[in-house]
């Protein structure tokens, strides 16, 4: 059984992982890396000062790199940091619950990578 310190330790991993795109986010990066506007496209609707929060968020608690490219035209790459592919079990053993307790995802749901 978790007590309270558990918790309340894990609370600054759930304060990163807030917000409707965060997930969806990480799982694209998981994938490989990605410019600015490939992740737009790919997590269409999203907006881009929504996109921008979420990344400068993963940016300063380490969870992913952001390396800009000088030339022209200029360019900007994201892909998870060290920090960021250790999520990735988590979200794993996430989709392996979902699955044992039947909690489906909505038709067109990606799997996990």
């Amino acid at each position: 059984m978790l007590d309270r310190s558990c918790i309340e330790a894990i609370d600054p991993l759930l304060e990163i992982l807030d917000g409707k795109w965060t997930l969806p986010l990480l799982l694209e990066l998981f994938v490989g890396t990605k410019r600015f506007g490939e992740l737009r496209r790919r997590l269409h609707p999203i907006s881009p000062k929504t996109l921008t929060d979420r990344l400068r968020v993963l940016e300063e608690k380490g969870i992913i790199t952001r390396t800009q490219y000088s030339g022209v035209p200029l360019h900007v790459e994201y892909e998870p940091t060290e920090r960021g592919w250790n999520l990735q079990p988590i979200f794993a053993a996430m989709w392996t619950w979902v699955q044992e307790n039947n909690f489906h995802a909505e038709p067109g749901a990606k799997e996990m990578v």
